[in-house]
């Protein structure tokens, strides 16, 4: 398309109301989606005057957070299929959605971050270079979302979340240009908080596992937080292990030593999964009772029933919820049908941040950046797997609910996955802080 063609917004606007879109275009052209009469920015319109858009996942695929990242990656495989496709469960959340966004078809390119904020960076640096992409995602260390957040405002390109636990992401380290859909710390300690004071009462001692970053360091606070202004537990130790962790050893004497009742382990992915057995190997457990305030795909799987039997956790969807919500349903049978086993939240977060996305640009019917920012900032009621959500305008974060699970035993499996049996869903209203209470500042539009 030449830059030169005097073609207002009004003009293009008018035209495919009045005619079948395309057919008011010079032969050849791609469906408008831009105008000359808005300054270029980040990628726009470069990135979206083709027939196929492009974006942009920078996903661990090798170290700690492998496992996840790969659960994630194949959330978002799904996502770009069923747009493409215009799939029934798409088009229950983006009904707008025809075959691809805006008469564009959606390519997911994707490149393994090792949950290194820096490598994170420069994969997307190389993605908006190389291909213009118009979107990007990818996190499940914290550090890298807080990361690709900075540069999402800078590159003025939109950045959704993928798992990303810390209060910081749509907190003090929030930005005009990210969105995030799933919940965090300071929801998890809200909504796991008053089960654990019903279960166990009061004045309990508690011995915290913290990974050394924003992620670990926020979930501790919010749940130590909430356990000892509203139950009067203590904290009798937290011990904090740089991400990676091979030997817990020297954590776990001091936890043996601290008299502490509970274990409450914060590690995420392969570190949560050796930490936990090296405790159960130290005599740790059952002796104290395990919690996992934010929930970690596949650490029953990895640990076995027989650890996380009758432990608490909270998190944000599990598969079994296809018995109570029609869209649940739906997922997790195409993602099973598709993969072969049933989604993991990592998945779940994943298809669902790009379904959002693609009802934004498709509701906005733009790709020019602060067009899909300000349909999100409608804060309209829409669609989730877990029912409806919205998108708060003051911090970007999905409003949404918290599940409590409860490790099930061996013997109540009803299948080789049925590892947790959901206890409550908590609705996310009642449960986030107020918008401004962790600093956030979203920047500018441009």
């Amino acid at each position: 398309m030449s830059r030169n063609m005097n073609w207002t917004r009004r003009q293009a606007l008018l035209g495919g109301a009045g005619f079948a879109g395309a057919a008011m275009l010079p032969m050849g052209m791609p469906n408008l989606v831009w105008a000359d009469d808005k300054a270029p920015m980040g990628t726009w319109p470069e990135g979206s005057k083709g027939d196929t858009i492009y974006v942009g996942a920078a996903v661990p695929l090798t170290g700690a957070y492998a496992v996840q990242g790969a659960d994630e990656l194949k959330g978002w495989q799904l996502a770009v299929e069923h747009i493409n496709t215009s799939h029934d469960l798409m088009k229950a959340i983006a009904p707008k959605v025809d075959k691809g966004l805006l008469g564009k078809k959606v390519e997911l390119l994707s490149a393994d971050s090792a949950a290194k904020p820096n490598q994170a960076v420069e994969l997307q640096q190389n993605f908006i270079n190389q291909n213009k992409i118009v979107l990007m995602t990818g996190s499940t260390s914290s550090a890298v979302a807080v990361a690709l957040n900075k540069f999402a405002q800078r590159e003025k390109v939109l950045y959704v979340a993928a798992i990303s636990g810390s209060n910081d992401t749509t907190g003090k380290d929030c930005v005009r240009y990210g969105f995030r859909q799933n919940f965090f710390g300071q929801t998890a300690a809200a909504a796991i908080g008053p089960v654990l004071l019903k279960q166990f009462g009061k004045g309990k001692k508690a011995a915290f596992m913290t990974p050394d970053y924003t992620y670990g360091h926020t979930v501790t606070k919010s749940v130590n937080d909430y356990l000892t202004a509203n139950g009067g537990w203590e904290m009798v130790t937290n011990q904090v292990s740089p991400l990676g962790t091979q030997d817990y050893s020297q954590y776990l004497t001091n936890i043996a030593n601290s008299g502490a009742e509970f274990l409450i382990n914060v590690n995420w992915g392969r570190d949560a999964v050796l930490s936990t057995q090296q405790a159960k190997q130290f005599g740790l457990l059952p002796k104290m009772t395990l919690v996992i305030p934010y929930q970690i795909p596949f650490l029953a799987k990895e640990v076995g029933p027989e650890i996380t039997e009758g432990v608490f956790a909270a998190t944000d969807f599990w598969w079994t919820q296809e018995d109570q919500y029609p869209l649940a349903k739906q997922f997790v049978e195409a993602f099973q049908a598709k993969f072969g086993y049933r989604p993991e939240w990592g998945a779940e977060n994943a298809y669902v941040s790009f379904a959002h996305w693609a009802r934004m640009v498709s509701e906005a019917g733009s790709f020019y950046p602060p067009d899909v920012i300000k349909q999100y900032e409608k804060g309209e009621t829409i669609p989730s797997l877990l029912g409806d959500v919205h998108y708060r305008p003051e911090d970007h974060q999905c409003i949404r609910p918290v599940v409590i699970v409860r490790g099930k035993a061996k013997k109540d499996m009803k299948n080789d996955e049925d590892y947790w049996e959901v206890l409550e869903v908590v609705p996310g209203e009642g449960l986030m802080q107020k918008p401004d209470e962790f600093g956030c500042q979203l920047g500018d539009y441009t």
